[in-house]
């Protein structure tokens, strides 16, 4: 990546850092992942890592079993929480590769896509050129009942997302927002808990379909 994108990603870092929530109310549960740690074998390790669709994934295990992954997602976070919470949810864990979800409820609490880039670029940046990471793979923010009068924004946003990872040779994008659309573009309603928001089996399955091309081999 040239100096000059980096240098202005490092600009959008600043301005949206200054509009971050306080990450401090999620130091509990962050103390509580750190302490799995141990029970991960070190080689190889896959991180998810995000908001409540990694977090409540509770089978998460059973659909990776050939894979040494860890989930790390943590219920309601933005973007800018899993940046300041990098190093325990993430580094510490010495991962050869990443998949990250966030945005969705950066879109939900009236963060613009310029915002939600500068989060997610600088995140990145320091993961692939400061920690060692092989591979980010960005997971689109999904579509949801809750959240479908924010339908355009989310579309926006993907499409933007998809294009900033298209300028690292290391950085992927899973779109998981039209498989979990019906072919005349509604939503697949049968997919969710009774939240609207959360995805159940059905939703989950979906997505798998779309991530295993995406991992490396193990």
């Amino acid at each position: 990546m040239n100096k000059a994108l980096l240098l202005f990603l490092s600009t959008l870092f600043l301005t949206s850092e200054a509009l971050s929530q306080d990450p401090g109310r999620f130091t509990e549960e962050v103390q509580e992942i750190i302490k799995s740690k141990e029970n991960y074998p070190k080689e190889d390790l896959i991180v998810f890592t995000g908001s409540s669709s990694i977090r409540l994934w509770t089978d998460f295990k059973s659909y990776f079993p050939n894979h040494n992954v860890i989930n790390t997602g943590f219920g309601g976070s933005q973007t800018s929480d899993l940046y300041h919470f990098k190093k325990e949810l993430i580094t510490d864990f010495k991962p050869q590769q990443v998949f990250i979800y966030e945005g969705d409820n950066d879109l939900n609490a009236g963060k613009s896509g310029f915002e939600i880039i500068a989060d997610l670029s600088m995140l990145v940046k320091e993961l692939i050129l400061e920690d060692g990471v092989e591979e980010v793979v960005i997971i689109s923010p999904k579509p949801s009942i809750a959240r479908w009068k924010l339908k355009t924004a989310y579309e926006k946003l993907n499409a933007a997302l998809e294009e900033v990872c298209n300028l690292w040779d290391n950085v992927k994008f899973v779109d998981v927002w039209k498989p979990m659309l019906n072919l005349d573009g509604s939503l697949k309603k049968d997919i969710f808990i009774e939240d609207g928001l959360h995805m159940n089996r059905k939703g989950y399955d979906i997505w798998i379909e779309q991530i295993r091309p995406f991992l490396f081999k193990q």
